[in-house]
């Protein structure tokens, strides 16, 4: 009998310790909010997909904030920013309350970090210092007043103010992006060229570009049919797709890619945009450097190659 209680003595003991350990293990993670809830485009299924894999890569605890939906009362809408290393974004809607709206401008000023991607360029054309945390948006309603048009030329990022409409896509299809800071944490051991997944190809983006860094490109081909602008066809420029913004203390970190069909439930993929390696490997380096100013996660294995790309 005595020998029974000190089993079990022994047994409760290894089940605190493991349970004070997966406590301290939690509290050394980074904190990401990935905040969602309104977008033309899938935020449901990209919502899960960005809390998968930031939590796969064992450094971060990932909460999703859900605002409420289009045109309901935002007032009790009041996320706690300052409780985390990183907010993620996939949110394109309706204007928060001014209050809340300082509040993520007192955190980023402070050191916050940001990611985004793909349609969460089209929101808050309003919003004076969202637009330089992006550095670069489109459609929304903008106009050549949301700044220049952001092109990479000749080996450097050119700000172009000549009139047109902010926001051109082009028809979704496998396409190679190039590094262009390859010594960016981010960018560093990657591929300099690495095929895409089928995804929509944005260009003539235009915003502030306030201390911006353009980290990789892709070509919009001029013989490519464009849509959701005012051309016909793709640019024949190097447009970018991954860019980084320091906006006060705060790092974000942007990408054009990541397209999911609006509305799309879970389960519809594939989504190849949303599954292709180098696009997760994108947000999770993103979001690591965003929240600490490093990138300690190696390339992973299958990364896509200049004439494969390659998929989760």
């Amino acid at each position: 009998m005595r020998r029974h209680s000190l089993c079990y003595i022994v047994f409760v003991s290894l089940l605190a310790t493991a349970a004070s350990s997966a406590q301290t293990k939690r509290t050394d993670l980074l904190k990401a909010m990935v905040l969602t809830g309104q977008n033309n485009h899938g935020w449901q299924v990209l919502s899960e997909h960005y809390r998968n894999i930031l939590e796969e890569t064992g450094l971060f605890d990932v909460d999703v904030v859900t605002s409420p939906p289009s045109g309901a009362d935002m007032t009790g809408f009041n996320p706690d920013f300052d409780r985390y290393d990183v907010i993620v974004f996939e949110y394109n809607g309706d204007r928060w309350p001014t209050a809340v709206e300082k509040s993520f401008e007192r955190y980023m000023r402070n050191g916050g970090g940001m990611v985004f991607g793909h349609a969460v360029n089209h929101t808050f054309k309003d919003w004076r210092a969202f637009n330089e945390m992006m550095g670069i948006g489109g459609w929304g309603g903008r106009d050549e007043s949301a700044g220049p048009f952001v092109k990479y030329r000749n080996g450097q990022l050119v700000l172009d103010h000549s009139p047109g409409h902010p926001g051109e896509c082009v028809d979704a299809h496998e396409y190679s992006v190039v590094t262009r800071a390859p010594e960016h944490p981010i960018m560093r051991g990657l591929p300099s060229v690495w095929l895409h997944g089928t995804d929509e190809l944005y260009s003539n983006q235009r915003g502030p570009a306030k201390n911006m860094t353009i980290l990789a490109t892709a070509y919009s081909d001029p013989a490519r049919e464009a849509h959701w602008g005012e051309r016909t066809h793709g640019t024949g420029e190097h447009e970018p797709m991954a860019h980084t913004v320091r906006f006060g203390q705060g790092r974000v970190f942007g990408t054009a890619m990541g397209h999911v069909d609006g509305g799309a439930p879970m389960g519809s993929g594939p989504w190849p945009a949303m599954e292709c390696i180098g696009f997760t490997t994108m947000i999770q380096r993103g979001a690591e450097w965003a929240a600490t100013g490093n990138v300690t996660q190696p390339v992973p294995h299958g990364f896509p190659t200049a004439t494969a790309a390659q998929f989760r």
